[in-house]
C-alpha cells in the first residue's frame, strides 16, 4: 500500500481496555499487509502532541483506539487534517460509535474499516465560552445530569460505579430548579427554568441514555432537549422513560432545533464528551460536515 495507516490510542480508556484492543487492531491491521505506525497517548496534551505528529506524516486513516472523549479531545487537529478516521470503541460510552452503527465489542472489525469502510461525514459541535472554543461529538450536558458528572469526578471515594450512585444521590438531595435563559438562532433570549438542557449532535450520552432521541450527526442542525423543573420523585419517574427512549412525548419535556443556541444560568456547567468544558454562559454551534469517518457498509446507528 502507498499509504500507512496511522494508530493514535489511549492506553487507559475503558479501564484499561484501550491497550488491548490496540494490540488487536494493530495486530490485525499488519496481518493484512497494511503499514502501520502506532502512537501511545499517555495523557490529553501527549496524544494531541502525537496526534499532530501522526497527521504531519500524511497518513491515508488515522485509527483512534479509545472513547468518545479520545477523539473528541484532537478534533481540531484532525479536522484541520482532513483525514478519515476510523474509531476502535474503547471507552466506557462509546456513544458515537452506538450512533454511526460502528462494531462497538469487535476490535477486529472496527480496524478493517481502515481498509474497507465507506467515508460518511457527520457534523461536529462546537462549544463558545469566554476565551476558549471546544468540539464534541454527541451531547453537550447543562443542568441536572452535568452536575452528576462534576460531581462524580470531584468525588474521590468510593471507586467505580458506585461513585457515580452517590453523586447522583447528592444532586438529588441538593435538587433545585435552574434559571436558563436560552437563545435560539439568534433570537431573542427567553427565561426557560428547568431541570437540564440538552444539546445533542447525536441521541445517547452516557453509555446509551438517548436524551436527544432522534438527533443525526449529518443533518446541520442541533437537537435541543429542555426539561421543566421537577421534583425528585418526578425526576426519578422520568429516567425510565429516558432509558426506552420515549421521554419526548411528557408535557414537562420539549425537543426543538437549531443551528446554535446560547445558554446561560447562575452555576452552570456544561460537560460534553464526558469532560467539563464551559460554566455559566455558552454559545453552541454545529460544523457541517466536519469529520470524516469510515464506517461499515450500509450501517446505521444501533441501540
Amino acid at each position: 500500500m502507498a499509504e500507512h495507516i496511522a494508530v493514535l490510542s489511549n492506553p487507559f480508556a475503558g479501564k484499561g481496555r484501550g491497550a488491548r484492543e490496540t494490540e488487536v487492531a494493530v495486530a490485525h491491521l499488519r496481518s493484512r499487509g497494511a503499514d502501520v505506525r502506532a502512537y501511545t497517548g499517555e495523557s490529553a496534551a501527549s496524544s494531541r502532541l502525537l496526534a499532530t505528529r501522526a497527521l504531519d506524516a500524511r497518513p491515508g486513516v488515522l485509527v483512534v483506539v479509545g472513547g468518545d472523549g479520545t477523539l473528541s479531545g484532537i478534533l481540531d487537529v484532525v479536522c484541520a487534517a482532513g483525514v478519515p478516521v476510523v474509531l476502535v470503541p474503547a471507552g466506557t460510552g462509546n456513544d458515537l460509535a452506538r450512533a454511526l452503527g460502528l462494531p462497538r465489542r469487535d476490535a477486529v472489525a472496527a480496524a478493517e474499516l481502515a481498509l474497507t469502510g465507506i467515508p460518511r461525514t457527520i457534523d461536529v459541535g462546537e462549544v463558545r465560552a469566554a476565551d476558549r472554543v471546544d468540539l464534541f461529538l454527541t451531547i453537550a450536558a447543562l443542568g441536572f445530569d452535568a452536575k452528576v458528572s462534576d460531581r462524580t469526578n470531584r468525588l474521590r471515594w468510593p471507586r467505580g460505579v458506585l461513585r457515580y450512585y452517590l453523586a447522583l444521590v447528592v444532586e438529588l438531595v441538593r435538587l433545585r430548579p435552574m434559571d436558563f435563559t436560552v437563545s435560539l438562532d439568534g433570537a431573542e433570549p427567553v427565561h426557560l427554568p428547568g431541570t437540564l438542557v440538552a444539546v445533542g449532535n447525536t441521541p445517547s450520552y452516557g453509555g446509551g441514555m438517548p436524551l436527544c432521541v432522534g438527533a443525526a450527526a449529518d443533518d446541520g442542525m442541533l437537537d435541543i432537549v429542555h426539561v421543566a423543573p421537577l421534583t425528585r420523585l418526578r425526576l426519578l419517574r422520568l429516567f425510565p422513560l429516558l432509558l426506552r427512549g420515549v421521554h419526548l412525548a411528557r408535557p414537562e419535556v420539549t425537543r426543538r432545533q437549531a443551528r446554535t443556541v446560547t445558554v446561560s444560568a447562575p452555576g452552570l456547567v456544561v460537560y460534553a464528551d464526558g469532560e467539563r468544558i464551559a460554566e455559566d454562559e455558552c454559545m453552541i454551534g454545529i460544523r457541517r460536515s466536519a469529520l470524516a469517518v469510515l464506517v461499515p457498509s450500509g450501517a446505521g446507528g444501533t441501540p
